[in-house]
């Protein structure tokens, strides 16, 4: 089973020659961005995250770049309003989006970052493929199968990761990987951004994806 679902060879972008090694990368915090014409337009290959509020994507990115500060941690879930752009191995970009499905978010500021999301989705030829995080401990919202089943008509990769998998002993750690595999079709990756485990499968899996293996 793959890692990812994979994109047709005519929609993908060219590949960064910058490689990157498994288990090491170098990034540094490059902006945040609330308009589409805010981007970087130099071309690079992006790899977004996306996930629900909470899910854990600020720490996964601080455990995967080895710097505890790189993406801020909110205390506040849904507060991220912004596309945050970091610059690995001045290769590629990794782009954290807003958090969703928060429900104390107000509906107008909830219906703004809906549609940054969403055109910056079906945005450009940069966007290589998306990392969707799942919290080990609950089931997939309807949100997170939606946006599942629209990358995948788009045909655009995607890596599944189990988030959060130091709170849950290993054999339920198992028998959820298992599941969300079931459900979403593509291999998923156990992560925990406390012990590490996972990092260097997922910093594997990010390597093939824009050296075009997936």
């Amino acid at each position: 089973m793959n890692a990812a679902v994979s994109a047709s060879a005519e929609e993908r972008p060219a590949v960064s020659r910058r490689r990157m090694t498994p288990g090491r990368i170098d990034c540094r915090f490059v902006g945040s961005f609330y308009e589409l014409k805010q981007l970087p337009q130099d071309r690079r290959q992006q790899i977004a995250f996306a996930g629900r509020s909470n899910v854990g994507k600020s720490t996964l990115l601080n455990r995967l770049a080895g710097r505890r500060k790189l993406a801020k941690v909110s205390a506040t879930p849904g507060k991220t309003q912004s596309l945050n752009f970091f610059l690995v191995n001045d290769g590629f970009y990794f782009v954290d989006l807003p958090g969703y499905g928060y429900a104390r978010v107000p509906k107008q500021v909830k219906a703004g970052w809906g549609k940054l999301i969403e055109d910056y989705l079906l945005g450009g030829d940069a966007l290589t493929g998306l990392i969707l995080l799942l919290d080990c401990r609950r089931d997939p919202t309807a949100e997170d199968y939606q946006l599942m089943s629209w990358l995948q008509q788009r045909e655009l990769p995607v890596i599944v990761v189990v988030t959060k998998a130091d709170k849950l002993n290993r054999d339920k750690v198992r028998r959820k990987v298992a599941q969300v595999e079931d459900q979403f079709g593509v291999a998923a990756v156990a992560f925990s951004s406390l012990s590490g485990q996972g990092k260097r499968e997922l910093l594997a899996a990010i390597h093939d994806l824009v050296s075009g293996k997936l």
